[in-house]
């Protein structure tokens, strides 16, 4: 045994001195191997539908209203479709990206009913596994799965790869939240997706064990896979990496007032409501917030937080809490339940205030500390 290991060393090291090189990889590859090597599917040559001459094409006789003559079915045939009656290749413009800061959502004009399976397909396809769906709320959450296109493929690491158990491991784990939300045009979809990572660490000198710790928030792969996305709604992949490049951002400014007589203060933010709202949206999801609803029309997010190390490893782990010290205020997740209001101000403007689980206001040293870092992120 050792000798054919020595042998395999042997043979990938003289590969790796030789000089050849590996094409670089995507950008995003979660698919495991089993799912790579699945064959694709051909037709059998038994099973081709054989090539027809249309000269001799029957006519449709069981319409009424179909040609009943062999002049007037000519007539027809070299008429064509008529312009406005048939969509050869659909209008895909209408798919679009806006962005405020380094916030992106797509929005489709498509209704949520159909966007939803669409959107499930296209995460499983991708390698994941939904671990949560909410289709009341519009939120669906991937498991924990690795990015494999961090890995570099080389001689040598594919032929460790095959005698080391975990030798071709990145060390860090991602999912992603979805989030879908009506637009603001009857029939229209907006598509939010926030990206969560943590990466295995060793957490003394000893480098005896390893603990999952959360990594900053990526707007990079949230970005790629919303180009992705674009793409299995029918629009052409350069385009969509063109749409996405060349959108700017927004400006936008997010001032943390305090509060008088001790009150837990707000967040004025330079934007109109509708922009504000998402954007808060989409900073409770990068920040581990669960969003159990939501009441757009009240201005109202309905949330509580939840470890993202917790379900990583599959036990609990108190290195995120540490880093987000305010939670040692409230580790019960059932009381540490809270309203995030957005409030539309006169001009475009609006208002983040963080308000106890029964809307009234919370003055407590937690309470400020979620507005701080909602700040942070918004700013």
């Amino acid at each position: 045994m050792m000798r054919r290991i020595s042998t395999a060393l042997a043979a990938a090291l003289a590969l790796a001195l030789s000089g050849c090189s590996s094409v670089d990889s995507a950008k995003v590859d979660y698919k495991t191997e089993s799912e790579k090597k699945l064959p694709p599917l051909d037709v059998p040559p038994d099973l081709t539908t054989p090539g027809r001459d249309e000269r001799y094409q029957i006519p449709d006789s069981g319409k009424p209203s179909g040609p009943t003559t062999l002049s007037a079915y000519d007539a027809e045939r070299k008429a064509g479709p008529k312009p406005g009656t048939t969509a050869v290749l659909p209008d895909r413009d209408k798919v679009k990206i806006e962005r405020t800061a380094s916030e992106r959502w797509l929005v489709v004009p498509e209704p949520p009913e159909k966007v939803w399976l669409k959107v499930k397909s296209f995460w499983q396809d991708m390698g994941f596994q939904i671990k949560t769906e909410n289709a009341e709320t519009g939120v669906m959450e991937t498991d924990w799965v690795e990015n494999k296109a961090k890995i570099k493929e080389d001689p040598l690491r594919s032929a460790l790869t095959g005698f080391l158990s975990g030798g071709n491991s990145t060390g860090e784990r991602d999912k992603f939240r979805t989030r879908l939300e009506r637009g603001a045009l009857p029939d229209t979809t907006e598509i939010y997706i926030s990206h969560r990572g943590v990466s295995e660490v060793y957490p003394n000198q000893y480098r005896d064990a390893t603990v999952w710790q959360a990594r900053p928030v990526d707007p990079g792969l949230e970005a790629e896979f919303l180009r992705l996305l674009m793409a299995r709604f029918g629009v052409d992949e350069s385009r969509a990496k063109a749409v996405i490049a060349a959108t700017p951002p927004v400006d936008s400014k997010a001032k943390l007032v305090p509060g008088a007589n001790g009150s837990g203060g707000s967040i004025e933010l330079t934007e109109p409501f509708d922009r504000a709202w998402r954007r808060v949206g989409l900073v409770l999801d990068r920040a581990g917030f669960t969003v159990e609803d939501r009441d757009r029309s009240k201005g109202f997010y309905f949330v509580r937080y939840v470890d993202p190390e917790d379900d990583a490893v599959g036990k609990s782990n108190t290195s995120f809490l540490a880093k987000l010290a305010f939670w040692r205020d409230a580790p019960d997740p059932k009381t540490g339940q809270y309203r995030v209001f957005v409030k539309d101000r006169s001009g475009d403007a609006s208002e983040v205030q963080v308000l106890n689980k029964d809307g009234g206001a919370d003055n407590s040293d937690t309470a400020k500390r979620i507005l701080s870092l909602l700040q942070q992120q918004l700013k």
